[in-house]
């Protein structure tokens, strides 16, 4: 298998939302996205943006009203219900989610310790839902398998 493109992981998660440009500046500042790119339609609506989170991390935001021929809806406009959870790996689960919390995101669990037993790993985890219903699972690696 090839590497992927420069700038891009293997696997890259698209998101819809009802407001994509304040879903981006939320995603910056409660959760440390970076913009790389925006692109609006004439009507200002998010055709595509990329974010970024340190190196290797990359997401798409878009407005679900501007999604090609994608039936795409946020969260919020199906009663909540979600269809994928991102999973971030961060330095320290417990000040990035105070920070999130500060921003204005739920934190539907609380910081917590997940220890899988020797031969696997241990995780602090927490688990936070975005204005409009996404939900987005923080780990912290304690330990790895056989450490």
């Amino acid at each position: 298998m090839r590497p992927p493109p420069p700038g891009w992981s293997r696997i890259n998660a698209s998101l819809f939302y009802d407001d994509a440009k304040a879903a981006i500046d939320f995603l910056c500042t409660a959760f440390g996205f970076e913009p790389v790119l925006i692109i609006e339609r004439d009507d200002g609506a998010i055709q595509h943006s990329e974010l970024r989170l340190g190196e290797t991390g990359l997401i798409m935001v878009g407005s679900a009203a501007a999604a090609h021929d994608i039936p795409s809806a946020s969260p919020r406009s199906l009663d909540g219900r979600v269809s994928q959870a991102q999973c971030i790996f961060v330095d320290d689960a417990d000040a990035h989610a105070a920070a999130a919390e500060a921003a204005g995101a739920v934190i539907v669990c609380a910081p917590e310790t997940h220890d899988y037993g020797e031969e696997h790993w241990a995780d602090r985890t927490y688990l936070a839902r975005d204005p409009e219903g996404h939900h987005w699972w923080f780990m912290q690696r304690l330990r790895g398998p056989g450490a």
